[in-house]
């Protein structure tokens, strides 16, 4: 824990069972919706695992905005909320009425819900299914609004164990937990893989580079799972905590859910003299999709590594498999893949070809098997590790009575790896400043999906059907570095 309590897995099982036991008496079932809006840290962790084990768990981004929540609500057939005292306001202000408001009171080891009221008959207490939905995300579409990714027990599990055999995790592993609880990378690779061996998790608040060091000593972990963005911002602090970075105990770093460039993984295994392992990871994969092997294993920088626990292989546009070093789109089957997205055949009938998963990823396998990325197919923005919808900032932006077109695009950013940009066509006649129409859609989106740059053109490019493209649109409005 961040005060340095601890739970032992008598007790920890113990407090998932009482809090299961009090949403069974409720009227929660096994695949019924609950949200779960509560920051980092173990009352979080806690949370999760008593949702999952007992009905299906939502977990959301604290930092939405009511009209953010009102679609996931919606969307997801929410049928209770579990919040904490401090951060409900927002979320429960976004409740149509008919969701169960949960509070979560008390403290690690002594945890409650308390509910405004049941939903019906206290459920029977049988456990769900390896075919029961345990967890909902959303990914961002592309050309359609966000899709619901529902992960079965049996996801979770094979994946957990995926990840556990790919960095070789053993009882005596320790995560430092860095990562957010509502993302599929800190649920799976920062907190059910060490579980599923018998590990231990430490619970952090979040990332926060002022204190990442001081928590390498504190609690010794073998091992911490961060975004490339992370990694680079302990990069910049790390020339005061050198002997920290060495005596700390870690036996590996991981990255995943961006690219990890080759001079930071070089600049963190010289950090901590331990190997950095990067790994490639999507919700629609339960996360992890393919791992650096662990040495003795042969790590090749730029790589993402070979599959773990799942079938890959790279196609053409018409849906055939390419040989060694040719690019196509990566495309992957196993059983940490999905069935399919949540009522949207459109999409399941674009994305599954013959049995395959097609990401949207680009990218070659190697005569060794090694798998390289080399672009992206889809139009999604990977803000550091955070998958946003254009189409849904693009909605916001319209939404403004000035604006008569606009388009959001992805922009190379140093650290972040892409951040978010826009272009508008302002109506004739009106003026309009960036900080006004930047200001105006940080009342409808959280801070990451804000752009944070806005170009005033008097026509958005169009591509040869008269389409605007995303894709290259920032080397073509000039924003390339």
């Amino acid at each position: 824990m961040p005060d340095g309590s601890t739970l032992n897995y008598a007790e920890l099982r113990a407090e998932v069972s009482k809090l299961g036991g009090q949403l069974r008496a409720i009227g929660i079932n096994p695949g019924d919706r609950v949200a779960i809006v509560l920051p980092n840290g173990p009352e979080m962790a806690i949370a999760f695992l008593a949702v999952a084990a007992t009905g299906c768990a939502a977990p959301l981004n604290p930092k939405y905005r009511k009209e953010e929540f009102q679609f996931y609500y919606e969307d997801l057939k929410t049928r209770a909320l579990i919040t904490g005292t401090a951060e409900s306001e927002i979320p429960r202000s976004a409740n149509p009425g008919s969701i169960v408001n949960l509070t979560l009171n008390g403290k690690v080891g002594d945890l409650r819900l308390t509910a405004d009221r049941i939903l019906g008959d206290p459920h029977d207490g049988n456990s769900p299914l390896p075919e029961d939905i345990a967890l909902v995300l959303h990914t961002s579409g592309t050309t359609s609004r966000p899709k619901v990714v529902p992960l079965r027990h049996r996801n979770l599990a094979n994946s957990a164990h995926n990840i556990a055999s790919s960095l070789s995790l053993t009882a005596a592993d320790r995560s430092l937990n860095v990562m957010p609880l509502f993302h599929i990378h800190g649920l799976l690779a920062g907190l059910l893989a060490p579980l599923s061996v018998g590990g231990s998790v430490v619970a952090t608040n979040g990332f926060n580079a002022f204190r990442f060091f001081s928590q390498l000593q504190e609690f010794h972990p073998s091992y911490y799972t961060a975004v490339p963005t992370m990694h680079q911002m302990i990069l910049a602090r790390s020339s005061s905590y050198q002997d920290a970075a060495t005596t700390s105990g870690l036996r590996f770093v991981r990255s995943s859910s961006a690219s990890l460039p080759p001079t930071v993984l070089e600049e963190l295994s010289e950090l901590f003299k331990v190997p950095v392992i990067e790994a490639y990871g999507m919700t629609e994969a339960t996360h992890q999709m393919c791992c650096n092997p662990f040495p003795p294993g042969i790590i090749k920088p730029g790589s993402v590594g070979l599959p773990t626990g799942i079938q890959l292989t790279i196609l053409d546009k018409e849906g055939q498999s390419l040989p060694t070093n040719q690019r196509g789109e990566v495309s992957i089957r196993g059983s940490t893949v999905i069935d399919g997205y949540e009522n949207n055949p459109e999409a399941n009938e674009t994305t599954f070809s013959s049995g395959w998963f097609r990401t949207g990823d680009e990218g070659y396998v190697d005569p060794d098997g090694y798998l390289f990325l080399t672009g992206r197919l889809k139009e999604q923005i990977n803000r550091g590790g955070e998958k946003i919808s254009p189409l849904e900032i693009e909605a916001v932006l319209l939404s403004h009575e000035h604006v008569t077109q606009a388009v959001s695009f992805a922009v190379p950013h140093e650290k972040l790896g892409e951040e978010v940009a826009a272009a508008v066509v302002l109506i004739d006649g009106v003026e309009l400043s960036e900080r006004e129409l930047r200001e105006f859609v940080s009342g409808s989106l959280a801070p990451f999906k804000v752009p944070k740059k806005v170009l005033f053109l008097d026509e958005l490019p169009k591509g040869p059907t008269g389409k605007v493209q995303r894709i290259g649109l920032a080397e073509q409005l000039g924003l390339e570095p």
